[in-house]
């Protein structure tokens, strides 16, 4: 999640834009600003001519400094009027919101006291930026993520989740990640899938979840356990750190076997597909059907790594799930009986069914929660 960088502007009130790139030359925008910087000179546009897009004089001077965020009518405005490529004002990065809209004794800070994310201290509240901006440089962060205060930036949150308690849940992993040592070698694999696939088959130890999260480790891939604060309804997250590193946060909110595979292997595609092309954090309810394309995508290849879609279509369990043929499949595939019993579950439709085989209280002792 990096910062957008901007050239300083002059004390010129209407300052010209950087110089453009020639017509057969393609510009160099690494983000919103830059582009929309680009888009004006083209146009020779001043920042007078963006007030109707953004609101005001002091809001566009702000948006072109880096110091405040687009917001979602802004970016459709500059789409429309200025011809800013959609993809590029919106694009995955986190933009970043001025400490100055930020109410920081809305965080939980009781919670997280209890917790010890935070020190207890008398009076929280009074001390409350103090205590957040303690927890947000153990994260490795200097200013809050924007897109968590935006639900239309959640790809699969709760509309009911409290962006406060998200971003504090956010950090608190990301702080967590950075007091251990990981590996430093590259996660990005071509094979994807076959990193995935060699996850999921540990699942049949009894200490599965525990060997999955050390070979992550092991392969560059920080995966933290954090338990999800009230009012966030959150399975789990990938989110690159500051020095970009990947990191998985998991919740485990549901103790099954069945899910902590399914939440795993679905972050775990964020970071193989999705996140080595942003710095977008992926914020996953796995409650919740979403139609976003990278969402669909990372259930696809949760599927196919763990049951590829053939050897579903064609295995008994996939229309007669009886607990014989839970068990053929398990051993066929080499990965433990809850996973299969979860997408037969699922897909039938009956969470009652085949319920001596999902491994309700089993994922959290593991790791002595």
């Amino acid at each position: 999640m990096t910062n957008i960088k901007t050239t300083q502007e002059s004390n010129d009130p209407e300052p010209t834009p950087q110089a453009t790139p020639g017509p057969n030359q393609k510009p160099e925008c690494s983000g919103p600003v830059e582009a929309i910087k680009y888009h004006m000179a083209q146009q020779g546009l001043t920042q007078r001519d963006l007030i109707p897009m953004i609101g005001s004089r002091s809001k566009v001077s702000e948006v072109l400094s880096g110091t405040r965020s687009l917001t979602m009518p802004m970016a459709r405005a500059l789409h429309r009027h200025l011809g800013v490529p959609a993809d590029v004002l919106l694009k995955e990065q986190v933009l970043r919101a001025s400490e100055t809209e930020m109410d920081w004794r809305r965080f939980p800070l009781t919670q997280m006291a209890r917790r010890q994310w935070i020190p207890t201290v008398d009076r929280p509240q009074e001390h409350a930026k103090e205590l957040i901006k303690d927890l947000m440089r153990r994260a490795g962060h200097t200013q809050v993520p924007a897109a968590l205060f935006r639900r239309s930036d959640r790809n699969r949150a709760n509309a009911k989740t409290n962006p406060y308690a998200l971003t504090a849940w956010c950090w608190k992993v990301l702080a967590q990640a950075n007091e251990k040592s990981i590996a430093a070698e590259d996660p990005y694999l071509e094979d994807s899938l076959g990193l995935m696939t060699e996850v999921a088959r540990l699942s049949p130890a009894s200490d599965g979840p525990l060997r999955a999260v050390e070979f992550l480790n092991r392969h560059g891939i920080a995966v933290e356990i954090v338990q999800h604060l009230p009012g966030t309804h959150l399975d789990g997250a990938a989110i690159r750190s500051a020095d970009g590193r990947p990191v998985i946060g998991l919740t485990l909110r549901y103790d099954r076997v069945d899910n902590f595979w399914w939440v795993l292997l679905h972050e775990l595609a964020h970071v193989t597909r999705h996140l080595r092309k942003s710095d977008h954090i992926f914020i996953d309810d796995l409650t919740i059907v979403s139609d976003d394309d990278k969402e669909l995508d990372a259930d696809r290849w949760a599927r196919e790594a763990s049951i590829p879609e053939a050897t579903w279509e064609s295995s008994e369990v996939s229309q007669n799930p009886t607990p014989m043929a839970v068990m053929a499949l398990a051993q066929e595939l080499g990965i433990h009986p809850a996973i299969v019993a979860g997408r037969a579950r699922y897909k039938h439709g009956n969470y009652r069914l085949l319920t001596q085989f999902v491994g309700s209280r089993m994922v959290r002792a593991v790791f002595d929660i």
